[in-house]
């Protein structure tokens, strides 16, 4: 038997994560959901240690938090095989690019993920886009990636589309 793949699974909320909050009626980052969503997965031959970092819509970070969640990077790559963060997609560029400017040798490969749509609505890419986030991390070449739509991009110089609400390269 082979060694299993040591993920570092980050997670600091975003769309991916929201739950409906009956009492206002509202979309909000009050739970993580990740448990529930990777409780449904074969993920034969990876080890996963979650850190629960924040649980923020991304729209509502600061440059302390991006620099935050780079600096987890930084040390969970030291001792993980790959580093997976879920991210909300309003900031997902800046902190791909906070991360490619604290760690410009990263020994490991660190994948961004998120969703347009929350995990919890039916049309959800949530699911989607996690499961790419497993099958790159174990693929690709140290750097810093964002995996969603069935597209891998390495950064810098992604950004978010807004009329087509997909990552691309700038």
């Amino acid at each position: 038997m082979t060694n299993p793949f040591h993920v570092a699974l980050i997670s600091t909320g975003g769309t991916i994560e929201k739950t409906y909050d009956e009492l206002e009626g509202i979309l909000a980052n009050d739970c993580s959901v990740l448990e529930l969503m990777l409780g449904t997965l074969q993920l034969d031959g990876i080890s996963i240690d979650q850190i629960a970092l924040m649980n923020k819509d991304s729209s509502e970070m600061s440059n302390d938090d991006h620099e935050m969640i780079a600096e987890e990077v930084e040390v969970s790559a030291r001792t993980h095989d790959g580093v997976i963060v879920i991210h909300g997609t309003d900031t997902l560029e800046e902190t791909g690019n906070s991360i490619t400017e604290r760690c410009p040798t990263l020994s490991v490969p660190c994948v961004l993920t998120g969703a347009m749509r929350p995990w919890i609505m039916k049309n959800s890419d949530a699911m989607q886009n996690l499961v790419e986030s497993f099958a790159v991390v174990q693929l690709l070449d140290p750097g810093v990636y964002v995996a969603m739509h069935n597209r891998v991009l390495q950064f810098p110089g992604v950004v978010k589309d807004i009329e087509e609400m997909r990552f691309v390269k700038n």
